[in-house]
Protein backbone atom coordinates (compact mmCIF):
# COMPACT_ATOMS: atom_id res chain seq x y z
CA UNK A 1 0.00 0.00 0.00
CA UNK A 2 2.87 2.61 0.86
CA UNK A 3 5.03 1.60 -2.41
CA UNK A 4 1.51 2.11 -4.87
CA UNK A 5 0.70 5.46 -2.88
CA UNK A 6 4.60 6.70 -3.19
CA UNK A 7 4.31 5.62 -6.98
CA UNK A 8 0.91 7.74 -7.56
CA UNK A 9 2.34 10.87 -5.49
CA UNK A 10 5.76 10.81 -7.24
CA UNK A 11 3.95 10.48 -11.13
CA UNK A 12 1.75 12.74 -10.34
CA UNK A 13 3.94 15.31 -8.92
CA UNK A 14 6.11 15.24 -11.98
CA UNK A 15 2.75 15.32 -14.22
CA UNK A 16 1.40 18.45 -12.45
CA UNK A 17 4.87 20.22 -11.92
CA UNK A 18 4.71 19.86 -15.88
CA UNK A 19 1.32 21.13 -16.06
CA UNK A 20 1.88 23.71 -14.18
CA UNK A 21 4.83 25.15 -15.85
CA UNK A 22 3.12 24.72 -19.11
CA UNK A 23 -0.44 26.25 -18.25
CA UNK A 24 0.56 29.23 -15.73
CA UNK A 25 2.81 29.46 -13.54
CA UNK A 26 5.78 29.03 -15.92
CA UNK A 27 5.23 29.24 -19.56
CA UNK A 28 6.88 29.59 -23.14
CA UNK A 29 5.97 30.86 -26.12
CA UNK A 30 7.16 28.42 -28.20
CA UNK A 31 9.64 25.70 -27.99
CA UNK A 32 13.14 27.21 -27.59
CA UNK A 33 12.10 30.30 -26.21
CA UNK A 34 13.06 31.81 -22.76
CA UNK A 35 10.57 30.29 -19.79
CA UNK A 36 8.31 33.21 -18.48
CA UNK A 37 7.69 33.59 -14.85
CA UNK A 38 7.11 35.79 -12.50
CA UNK A 39 7.23 38.92 -12.81
CA UNK A 40 6.79 38.51 -16.14
CA UNK A 41 3.76 37.31 -17.98
CA UNK A 42 2.19 36.73 -21.13
CA UNK A 43 -0.49 38.40 -22.33
CA UNK A 44 -4.05 36.36 -22.69
CA UNK A 45 -2.28 33.01 -21.37
CA UNK A 46 -1.65 33.55 -17.92
CA UNK A 47 -4.13 35.68 -15.06
CA UNK A 48 -2.55 39.16 -14.44
CA UNK A 49 -1.89 38.26 -10.85
CA UNK A 50 0.94 35.74 -12.18
CA UNK A 51 2.66 39.38 -13.27
CA UNK A 52 2.44 42.74 -13.42
CA UNK A 53 1.23 44.53 -16.61
CA UNK A 54 4.16 46.31 -16.74
CA UNK A 55 6.02 43.30 -17.33
CA UNK A 56 4.04 41.83 -19.94
CA UNK A 57 5.33 39.72 -23.01
CA UNK A 58 3.79 38.65 -26.41
CA UNK A 59 3.55 35.73 -28.72
CA UNK A 60 4.42 36.30 -31.99
CA UNK A 61 2.91 33.35 -34.02
CA UNK A 62 4.34 34.76 -37.19
CA UNK A 63 7.76 34.69 -36.69
CA UNK A 64 7.60 32.46 -32.87
CA UNK A 65 9.30 34.97 -30.99
CA UNK A 66 8.76 36.09 -27.57
CA UNK A 67 8.41 39.73 -27.76
CA UNK A 68 8.05 42.91 -25.27
CA UNK A 69 7.22 45.86 -26.20
CA UNK A 70 8.06 49.64 -25.37
CA UNK A 71 6.02 52.86 -26.17
CA UNK A 72 8.84 55.13 -26.83
CA UNK A 73 10.13 52.26 -29.64
CA UNK A 74 8.72 49.52 -30.17
CA UNK A 75 8.83 45.90 -29.92
CA UNK A 76 11.97 44.21 -29.13
CA UNK A 77 12.35 40.27 -29.29
CA UNK A 78 13.47 38.76 -26.11
CA UNK A 79 16.72 36.41 -26.35
CA UNK A 80 16.95 35.66 -22.64
CA UNK A 81 15.91 35.85 -19.66
CA UNK A 82 17.68 35.07 -16.55
CA UNK A 83 15.86 35.73 -13.20
CA UNK A 84 18.41 35.14 -10.82
CA UNK A 85 20.40 37.71 -12.28
CA UNK A 86 17.34 39.52 -13.00
CA UNK A 87 19.09 40.10 -16.49
CA UNK A 88 16.53 40.34 -19.92
CA UNK A 89 18.81 40.06 -23.15
CA UNK A 90 17.20 41.61 -26.15
CA UNK A 91 17.41 41.66 -30.11
CA UNK A 92 16.52 44.25 -32.08
CA UNK A 93 14.10 43.04 -34.81
CA UNK A 94 15.33 45.89 -37.31
CA UNK A 95 18.86 44.77 -36.63
CA UNK A 96 19.86 48.52 -35.62
CA UNK A 97 20.53 48.57 -31.73
CA UNK A 98 21.83 52.14 -31.70
CA UNK A 99 18.14 53.22 -33.02
CA UNK A 100 17.01 51.55 -30.26
CA UNK A 101 19.49 53.08 -27.86
CA UNK A 102 18.50 56.73 -29.56
CA UNK A 103 14.94 55.89 -28.93
CA UNK A 104 14.33 53.88 -26.12
CA UNK A 105 12.88 55.98 -22.63
CA UNK A 106 13.42 53.30 -19.92
CA UNK A 107 12.49 56.12 -17.47
CA UNK A 108 8.28 55.19 -17.51
CA UNK A 109 9.27 51.83 -17.36
CA UNK A 110 10.94 49.56 -14.12
CA UNK A 111 14.16 48.77 -16.01
CA UNK A 112 17.08 49.88 -16.86
CA UNK A 113 20.49 49.23 -19.02
CA UNK A 114 22.42 45.98 -17.15
CA UNK A 115 25.91 47.68 -17.94
CA UNK A 116 27.28 50.77 -17.26
CA UNK A 117 25.97 53.80 -19.23
CA UNK A 118 27.63 56.57 -20.15
CA UNK A 119 26.27 60.07 -22.06
CA UNK A 120 26.90 59.62 -26.33
CA UNK A 121 25.77 62.63 -28.33
CA UNK A 122 24.03 61.34 -31.73
CA UNK A 123 25.43 63.76 -34.62
CA UNK A 124 23.21 63.90 -37.70
CA UNK A 125 26.05 65.33 -40.74
CA UNK A 126 25.57 66.24 -44.40
CA UNK A 127 28.64 65.22 -44.98
CA UNK A 128 30.87 62.17 -43.94
CA UNK A 129 33.66 62.34 -41.00
CA UNK A 130 37.06 61.80 -41.09
CA UNK A 131 37.72 58.14 -41.11
CA UNK A 132 38.50 58.36 -37.25
CA UNK A 133 34.82 58.44 -36.59
CA UNK A 134 32.55 55.43 -37.14
CA UNK A 135 29.53 56.33 -39.37
CA UNK A 136 26.56 53.84 -38.45
CA UNK A 137 25.01 52.31 -41.44
CA UNK A 138 21.49 51.65 -40.13
CA UNK A 139 21.03 55.06 -39.38
CA UNK A 140 22.68 56.92 -42.17
CA UNK A 141 21.53 56.98 -45.79
CA UNK A 142 23.11 58.19 -48.77
CA UNK A 143 22.70 62.70 -47.98
CA UNK A 144 22.73 61.73 -44.12
CA UNK A 145 25.54 60.59 -41.79
CA UNK A 146 25.02 59.12 -37.91
CA UNK A 147 27.80 58.62 -35.72
CA UNK A 148 27.85 58.73 -31.78
CA UNK A 149 30.59 61.22 -30.37
CA UNK A 150 31.14 62.29 -26.51
CA UNK A 151 29.56 65.25 -25.56
CA UNK A 152 32.48 66.80 -25.21
CA UNK A 153 32.99 66.90 -28.88
CA UNK A 154 32.86 70.49 -30.67
CA UNK A 155 30.33 69.81 -32.97
CA UNK A 156 31.05 69.88 -36.71
CA UNK A 157 29.89 72.48 -39.21
CA UNK A 158 28.18 69.73 -41.37
CA UNK A 159 26.67 68.12 -38.12
CA UNK A 160 24.08 68.73 -35.63
CA UNK A 161 23.10 67.06 -32.06
CA UNK A 162 19.78 64.48 -32.53
CA UNK A 163 19.90 63.86 -29.36
CA UNK A 164 22.10 63.27 -26.20
CA UNK A 165 21.25 60.07 -24.32
CA UNK A 166 23.04 57.75 -21.76
CA UNK A 167 23.93 54.38 -23.42
CA UNK A 168 25.84 51.28 -23.10
CA UNK A 169 28.15 51.98 -25.70
CA UNK A 170 29.07 54.18 -29.10
CA UNK A 171 29.09 52.78 -32.13
CA UNK A 172 31.91 50.65 -33.33
CA UNK A 173 31.93 48.05 -36.05
CA UNK A 174 33.65 45.68 -34.45
CA UNK A 175 30.32 45.75 -32.09
CA UNK A 176 27.93 46.03 -35.03
CA UNK A 177 25.62 43.67 -33.85
CA UNK A 178 21.95 43.54 -33.14
CA UNK A 179 21.69 42.23 -29.35
CA UNK A 180 25.09 43.49 -28.30
CA UNK A 181 24.30 45.93 -25.41
CA UNK A 182 20.46 45.28 -25.30
CA UNK A 183 20.46 44.17 -22.08
CA UNK A 184 18.27 45.68 -19.24
CA UNK A 185 17.71 44.54 -15.39
CA UNK A 186 14.62 45.04 -13.05
CA UNK A 187 13.52 45.44 -9.43
CA UNK A 188 16.15 47.90 -8.58
CA UNK A 189 13.31 50.00 -6.66
CA UNK A 190 11.63 47.22 -5.28
CA UNK A 191 9.51 46.42 -7.90
CA UNK A 192 8.85 42.81 -9.03
CA UNK A 193 10.72 41.12 -6.08
CA UNK A 194 8.24 40.09 -3.70
CA UNK A 195 6.92 36.96 -5.48
CA UNK A 196 3.16 36.41 -5.44
CA UNK A 197 1.66 33.18 -5.17
CA UNK A 198 0.95 31.61 -8.39
CA UNK A 199 -2.13 29.04 -7.22
CA UNK A 200 -3.49 27.42 -10.63
CA UNK A 201 -5.53 24.62 -11.80
CA UNK A 202 -2.52 22.38 -11.43
CA UNK A 203 -2.35 23.21 -7.93
CA UNK A 204 -5.88 22.85 -7.62
CA UNK A 205 -5.28 19.27 -9.28
CA UNK A 206 -2.65 18.14 -6.88
CA UNK A 207 -4.94 19.27 -3.53
CA UNK A 208 -7.94 16.87 -5.32
CA UNK A 209 -5.56 14.20 -6.08
CA UNK A 210 -4.09 14.10 -2.94
CA UNK A 211 -7.31 14.38 -1.06
CA UNK A 212 -8.42 11.56 -3.29
CA UNK A 213 -5.36 9.39 -2.44
CA UNK A 214 -5.62 9.93 1.47
CA UNK A 215 -9.61 9.45 1.32
CA UNK A 216 -9.12 6.11 -0.54
CA UNK A 217 -5.95 4.73 1.81
CA UNK A 218 -8.25 6.23 4.96
CA UNK A 219 -11.20 4.37 3.71
CA UNK A 220 -9.20 1.07 2.90
CA UNK A 221 -8.09 1.47 6.67
CA UNK A 222 -11.37 1.58 7.57
CA UNK A 223 -12.60 -0.83 5.76
CA UNK A 224 -9.90 -3.79 7.49
CA UNK A 225 -10.43 -2.43 10.95
CA UNK A 226 -14.52 -2.89 10.81
CA UNK A 227 -13.69 -6.18 9.12
CA UNK A 228 -11.40 -7.37 12.23
CA UNK A 229 -13.87 -6.21 14.45
CA UNK A 230 -16.16 -7.72 12.91
CA UNK A 231 -14.48 -10.70 13.13
CA UNK A 232 -13.94 -10.55 16.38
CA UNK A 233 -17.41 -10.28 17.52
CA UNK A 234 -18.18 -13.37 15.53
CA UNK A 235 -15.32 -15.60 16.92
CA UNK A 236 -16.49 -13.61 20.85
CA UNK A 237 -20.37 -15.23 20.07
CA UNK A 238 -19.41 -18.13 18.85
CA UNK A 239 -17.16 -18.65 22.31
CA UNK A 240 -20.37 -17.83 24.21
CA UNK A 241 -22.94 -19.40 22.64
CA UNK A 242 -20.01 -22.54 23.10
CA UNK A 243 -19.73 -22.07 26.51
CA UNK A 244 -23.64 -21.82 27.13
CA UNK A 245 -24.01 -24.90 25.51
CA UNK A 246 -21.38 -26.44 27.07
CA UNK A 247 -22.94 -25.35 30.22
CA UNK A 248 -26.45 -26.63 29.41
CA UNK A 249 -24.69 -30.19 28.67
CA UNK A 250 -22.70 -30.05 31.87
CA UNK A 251 -25.79 -30.30 34.35
CA UNK A 252 -27.69 -32.67 31.99
CA UNK A 253 -24.86 -34.68 32.25
CA UNK A 254 -24.45 -34.78 35.65
CA UNK A 255 -27.99 -35.13 36.37
CA UNK A 256 -28.19 -38.52 33.88
CA UNK A 257 -25.07 -39.51 35.84
CA UNK A 258 -26.69 -38.96 39.22
CA UNK A 259 -30.31 -40.32 38.26
CA UNK A 260 -28.53 -43.50 37.16
CA UNK A 261 -26.52 -44.34 40.06
CA UNK A 262 -29.22 -43.35 42.30
CA UNK A 263 -31.70 -46.03 40.59
CA UNK A 264 -28.59 -48.40 39.95
CA UNK A 265 -28.49 -47.95 44.33
CA UNK A 266 -32.13 -48.02 45.06
CA UNK A 267 -32.29 -51.45 43.01
CA UNK A 268 -29.37 -52.70 44.89
CA UNK A 269 -31.21 -51.77 48.11
CA UNK A 270 -34.28 -53.60 47.33
CA UNK A 271 -32.30 -56.97 46.08
CA UNK A 272 -30.57 -56.59 49.61
CA UNK A 273 -33.67 -55.90 51.37
CA UNK A 274 -35.35 -58.93 49.54
CA UNK A 275 -32.62 -61.29 50.63
CA UNK A 276 -32.53 -60.77 54.03
CA UNK A 277 -36.49 -61.12 54.96
CA UNK A 278 -36.25 -64.57 53.19
CA UNK A 279 -33.79 -65.31 55.73
CA UNK A 280 -35.94 -64.63 58.57
CA UNK A 281 -38.89 -66.56 56.74
CA UNK A 282 -36.63 -69.62 56.31
CA UNK A 283 -35.61 -69.75 60.33
CA UNK A 284 -39.05 -69.18 61.32
CA UNK A 285 -39.92 -72.40 59.46
CA UNK A 286 -37.17 -74.51 60.84
CA UNK A 287 -38.34 -73.29 64.15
Amino acid sequence: MHAFTFFILFFTSIFLETQASDENCATMCTHGNPHIQFPFHVRGQQPEHGGDLIYELDCNNTTKTTTIHFPSYGDLVVKSISYDMKRLDLLDPKSCVHEVFLNLNLSLTPFQYYYVVKEHSYLNCSVRLSPSFSEIPCLSGSDYHVYTVPPSLAVPNSCRVVKTVPIPFGYSPYLADNSFGLGLTWGSNGDGEQETECFTMAHVKVVCIAIFIFAAAALRKLKIYRSKKLQHLIEGKDQVQGEKLLGDYKPLKLETCCNSDLKQGNSQGETVLDISIMKQHKMQAMK
